[in-house]
């Protein structure tokens, strides 16, 4: 016997990732048996899974509250763009293909039958599946054969709470208007309004909410207030704030067009010794003590737009002075001296020249590489754990001087002058004695890296708490306990 909640939003980011992160801890602080789901997906920021496949970065977050490992149940639909109109297309943690948009709209019908047997799955092993909706509701272009919101939940008959974000303004025209687009029978599912990010004098809002219940006959649940000093991983956008107390130390990431698992660098962000800027499309580099090229979804791509923006040009004045240099993932591909895309896997273009800054050729196959790894870095034995994501198959002399040592195979490069390494492992900034190697490598002397594992727990104990504070808990436990079960 299964309940189960979905969180949908007026807009992106409005807030339903967090609403469901808090809802996850919030029930299994209470001892119930929860999981995350998300029908569909679409992000670049992802995360491999125990079963060996990647879902988005936010289910695996939403895993942590619950304290479950990240299944590809948990997200059984991801979407990862590589051009304005197409994607690949992830089911059940594996690609399948590469389609544009009309195809995929054709496609949806196919897919919904891995969402409900992924949600059927989860049914028979968990009392609580707390849901998370996709963009927005009422996108009428996207109404047809909807997977993602509404579609889902008639399909199994759940209730849904509705998020909107006052701090973007406009929040009483978000719901009302989000709520006059949906059909008769969708509109009844709406069984009540979460107002996110207010920071102000509550009572000014009093009138407003009143106005809001009395004119759809729905429950305001509560008004969350915007969190300062607050972390949670970003499904897709890049978050680029700080809180720099004494910045001893400048890092710049590249922010080419299909930039991906960015979070990887969270764990330098948010560092008060750390200043860290992620450097947009045509933007100058500006001098700093460490470049970094992150993932991309397409390398090739990605790669001929850095030569645009003549980044390669202050990437070896870079180095010319002594500055460091670190690839991880497509990054990594990016230093070497040729990219190869026999089967258009990632674009039209079947090679392209790399920096030439490692020994190292990669081929692009249409198998990824999907793992979780441990081991040590090769020049001090710290310990490294983190993922693989990747479709590469690099090979090169370069190869012979590596940055890690896993157990069962050697990860990456170091050059021979050690100004540049390169990792095809996400996440290894997370490891605190991983982080602080590679900081000293990079030049960042005496550097004491934060416990990123403890704030990721902290902030999610810090959602959980609102639910009590600012939302009717009272309310949510009887939506909760008194719907039908499926």
């Amino acid at each position: 016997m299964t309940t189960t909640l979905m969180i949908q939003g007026t807009s992106s980011d409005a807030g339903k990732s967090t609403v469901v992160t808090a809802l996850c801890r919030w029930l299994q602080r209470k001892n119930k048996v929860v999981v995350p789901f998300k029908p569909q997906n679409m992000a670049l920021n992802s995360a491999v899974t125990i079963d060996g496949g990647e879902i988005g970065r936010a289910q695996a977050v939403q895993a942590q509250a619950c304290k479950l490992e990240p299944h590809t149940d948990m997200n059984p639909v991801l979407l990862k763009p590589n051009s304005d109109t197409g994607a690949q297309v992830i089911i059940h943690g594996h690609a399948i293909n590469t389609m544009e948009a009309q195809d995929y709209h054709h496609y949806k019908s196919t897919a919904m039958s891995a969402v409900l047997e992924s949600y059927q799955r989860l049914r028979q092993h968990y009392d609580y599946i707390i849901v998370e909706g996709a963009g927005s509701p009422a996108e009428i272009n996207l109404r047809d054969h909807d997977i993602a919101n509404m579609g889902f939940a008639e399909a199994v008959d759940c209730p849904v709470v509705l998020v909107a974000d006052i701090d973007r303004g406009g929040v009483f025209a978000q719901l009302v208007g989000t709520l006059e687009l949906l059909s008769p029978s969708e509109q009844a599912r709406i069984k009540g309004f979460i107002i996110n990010r207010f920071r102000g004098d509550i009572s000014l809002l009093t009138s407003g909410l009143e106005w809001l219940e009395n004119k759809t006959g729905k429950p305001v649940i509560g008004v969350l207030p915007y969190l300062s000093d607050f972390h949670l991983e970003a499904e897709d956008a890049i978050n680029s704030q700080q809180v720099i107390q004494q910045a001893n130390f400048k890092v710049v990431v590249l922010t080419y067009p299909r930039i991906s698992n960015h979070t990887d660098f969270d764990p330098l962000r948010l560092h008060p010794q750390i200043d860290l800027q992620f450097i947009a499309p045509n933007q100058a580099i500006p001098q700093a003590d460490l470049i970094i090229l992150p993932g991309s979804k397409s390398v090739i791509a990605d790669l001929n737009a850095l030569m645009e923006y003549g980044w390669q040009h202050a990437i070896y004045k870079h180095l010319r002075y002594g500055g460091k240099v670190i690839g991880i993932c497509g990054g990594f591909q990016m230093l070497g001296t040729t990219i190869a895309d026999p089967d258009r896997i990632e674009g039209s273009i079947r090679q392209c020249d790399g920096l030439q800054l490692l020994d190292i050729n990669t081929i692009l196959k249409p198998d990824k590489q999907l793992r979780n790894v441990s081991g040590t870095l090769s020049f001090n034995h710290a310990k490294v754990t983190g993922y693989e994501i990747h479709a590469g198959i690099t090979e090169g002399r370069a190869l012979q001087k590596p940055a890690c040592y896993l157990h069962d195979h050697a990860d990456g490069a170091i050059s021979d002058d050690n100004l540049i390494l390169g990792s095809y492992i996400h996440g290894i900034f997370e490891q605190r004695e991983a982080c602080k190697a590679l900081l000293d490598w990079a030049g960042f002397n005496g550097f004491e890296p934060i416990d990123y594992h403890a704030v990721r727990e902290r902030d999610i104990d810090r959602l959980a708490d609102l639910i009590d504070h600012y939302l009717d808990s009272d309310y949510l436990t009887e939506l909760l306990a008194t719907q039908d079960k499926n």
